[in-house]
């Protein structure tokens, strides 16, 4: 079919100038909306991307990828912890205290989840040591009964490193004064910032603080567990859980990312399923603009194709002079695409950046969403994905009209050429 005389001519009929400039229109249309397509689709690819990596490094570095929680706290649970370590898919081990708090400070409160952490053992099952922007993780040992607050909650509160907040735990503690609620001054040691969820919802004190606050003796009430690869979460999780159950011989309950924020992720992955069909879609439409292109160009021609079946050019060489114009304005149409859709996606963080502070308008809220900035990351697989599509696409609109044009009779056209 590809002989060097249809490639010679498809060449030179897709440089050749038109008599019919609208085939000419029809052809730069298709051209720019292929390009227009892939571009669109690498940009948008990439910014489900970075979705996807924000939210595994940020939320899912942050929360425990599984939770082993006991019905009381144990004293117990160290030859545990170093037991699961052996196991080559867990990264990391950490016991965990937690409970509910209201805090107080300068006439405000805010609702915290309380967790108690061992903070030397804590960069083993969380990013957050690494998030610190007031203070030092580390310095939860420093002093008895210190707090790291999350930066929305300390915003929220009026307070900085160093100020003093009320720690309100609901249970009720009875007196001769009647029933009052426990109260407990902290210190606060530090903030962190990772994203808005965590940073209005967490606080953290030392392991032995919280179990001196919720009266838990010098026990432990759960285990945190890092894998090293996050989806193995939710099968590992059931099986090591049922492993600790049976050592201890007393059920435990368990719990994995999945049940937490797995919404959110298989969110993010349905949101890059539909939107990359949607655009696909799009790329489909472009290309076979090249059909409309083809058909009229067959028309047009269709004296030159008689008198080249003539002289002995068979149908398929037919064929293959259309297939190569028409894939010649695909490659070219994604080739662009590709050129203009790599420098937009590895740099639109910077350029919303910009047209932020130039338009004053932001597109995430830092108040509501987890990422203040518009993330994004290149994938090449993707880049790859999208320009074999692109191609095939255009490949796939050029063989009705070229079988179209390797149908036509001789015969017929010449004698109504005279």
């Amino acid at each position: 079919m590809f002989n060097p005389l249809s490639v010679c001519i498809g060449l030179r009929y897709t440089r050749a100038k038109r008599r019919n400039h609208f085939i000419s229109f029809i052809s730069a249309v298709s051209m720019a909306g292929l390009t227009l397509g892939v571009a669109v689709l690498i940009l948008v690819l990439s910014v489900l991307n970075g979705f996807d990596r924000e939210l595994r490094t940020r939320i899912l570095g942050t929360v425990p990828h599984a939770l082993l929680e006991f019905g009381s706290a144990r004293t117990d649970l160290a030859p545990i912890a170093e037991q699961l370590l052996i196991n080559p898919s867990i990264i990391g081990v950490a016991p965990l205290n937690q409970g509910e708090g209201l805090l107080i400070a300068n006439g405000r409160t805010a609702s915290v989840a309380v967790l108690g952490v061992n903070p030397e053992q804590e960069s083993q099952v969380s990013i957050l040591p690494g998030f610190m922007t007031q203070g030092n993780f580390i310095d939860l040992n420093q002093r008895q009964f210190s707090i790291i607050l999350g930066s929305g909650v300390a915003a929220n509160l009026g307070v900085i490193s160093g100020d003093q907040v009320t720690l309100l735990i609901p249970e009720a503690t009875l007196s001769l004064a009647g029933v009052t609620p426990r109260l407990r001054r902290l210190v606060v040691a530090g903030i962190f910032e990772v994203g808005a969820q965590l940073d209005n919802q967490l606080a953290f004190v030392e392991l032995y603080d919280a179990s001196r606050l919720f009266r838990l003796g010098d026990g432990v009430s759960a285990l945190r567990l890092q894998f090293e690869n996050l989806f193995d979460a939710p099968q590992l999780t059931r099986q090591i859980a049922q492993e600790v159950s049976t050592s201890l011989g007393l059920p435990i309950r368990y719990q994995d990312w999945t049940r937490t924020q797995g919404n959110l992720f298989e969110a993010i992955q349905l949101e890059k399923t539909m939107i990359a069909l949607l655009l696909t879609l799009i790329i489909a439409v472009a290309a076979f603009n090249i059909v409309s292109t083809l058909i009229m160009v067959v028309t047009d021609k269709r004296a030159d194709i008689a008198i080249l079946k003539t002289i002995g050019l068979s149908p398929s060489g037919v064929m293959g002079v259309f297939i190569v114009q028409g894939t010649l304005v695909g490659f070219a149409g994604t080739i662009f695409g590709v050129i203009l859709g790599i420098p937009l996606a590895l740099s639109i963080t910077e350029i919303l950046a910009f047209l932020e502070s130039v338009f004053g308008f932001y597109l995430f809220n830092p108040s509501a969403y987890f990422i203040s900035d518009l993330p994004s990351e290149l994938r090449w697989s993707d880049v790859g994905l999208v320009t074999t599509l692109s191609i095939g696409l255009s490949v796939l609109a050029t063989l009705y009209p070229a079988l179209k044009a390797s149908r036509i009779i001789p015969a017929e056209v010449l004698n109504y050429e005279r």
